[in-house]
């Protein structure tokens, strides 16, 4: 069972056809490394926050368990959407995606972030085109940092949540610099905090990735409200249909 089991990781199907997935062993060995070695355990803290996602998923696969244990001790959470999430089966053509795909993922957004505890009123989405963060014009920039400063002055979050810097994917990285301005601008205090989502799987065979990206690595555990994370899941099927990978266990 065990070897089915793992089969199922390292290959997944395409139609029929078993493929061979190498970022899933590259994916587990940083995962590993990080786990065991080099991360230092981190305490949830009564800051309020806010989770920016670049895609509807992000903020799950990435902090769906730092939400629910937060919102269990009744600390405020905000989470912004900045792409309305359009071109999410691009790279998976036999998934066929329905004709109102945005608004699919808007809704699978909300119920899953309801199952965490975070209510409608605290959940935003920028709507900026799926794939276009780097290619925005001026003004769309501009416009862009001017609203995440007015969302960052009004809530007053003790700590800010976005992609990792390296994360290997143009709307990850430009959600990052877009949230740093913003931050500047915004003259607030407050702590900044990267988590994970491509870092691992699209730098294979360590290409890209620098261990000086995981410097000062932290882990979370979850286990108190691993089964909300599992249920919160079922609402964001893209990656875990493509994958086969069980990304509960490789992000917190």
């Amino acid at each position: 069972m065990q070897i089915i089991m793992y089969l199922t990781k390292v290959f997944y199907q395409v139609g029929d056809i078993p493929i061979f997935n190498p970022l899933y062993i590259h994916a587990c060995i940083i995962h590993q490394w990080l786990l065991n070695f080099t991360s230092q355990p981190l305490s949830v803290n009564q800051k309020s926050a806010i989770m920016f996602s670049p895609h509807q998923d992000d903020e799950t696969l990435g902090c769906g368990g730092l939400i629910a244990l937060k919102r269990e001790m009744g600390i405020p959470i905000k989470v912004i959407f900045l792409t309305d999430g359009q071109k999410s089966h691009t790279a998976t053509p036999w998934i066929q995606a329905p004709e109102n795909l945005i608004e699919v993922r808007k809704q699978e957004a909300t119920t899953a972030l309801h199952i965490l505890g975070v209510e409608v009123s605290d959940i935003h989405f920028f709507d900026l085109i799926d794939g276009t963060l780097n290619h925005l014009s001026n003004e769309q920039y501009q416009n862009t940092i001017k609203h995440l400063v007015e969302i960052i002055q009004t809530f007053k979050p003790g700590e800010i949540y976005v992609p990792h810097r390296k994360d290997n994917h143009p709307d990850h990285e430009c959600t990052y610099k877009f949230v740093k301005a913003a931050i500047e601008q915004s003259q607030i205090e407050l702590e900044i905090l990267q988590y994970p989502i491509w870092i691992f799987w699209l730098s294979p065979l360590f290409i890209k990735l620098k261990f000086s990206y995981l410097t000062g690595a932290e882990r979370l555990c979850i286990n108190s409200v691993l089964e909300q994370k599992k249920e919160q899941l079922q609402f964001i099927n893209l990656k875990l249909q493509f994958f086969h990978l069980g990304f509960s266990k490789v992000f917190c």
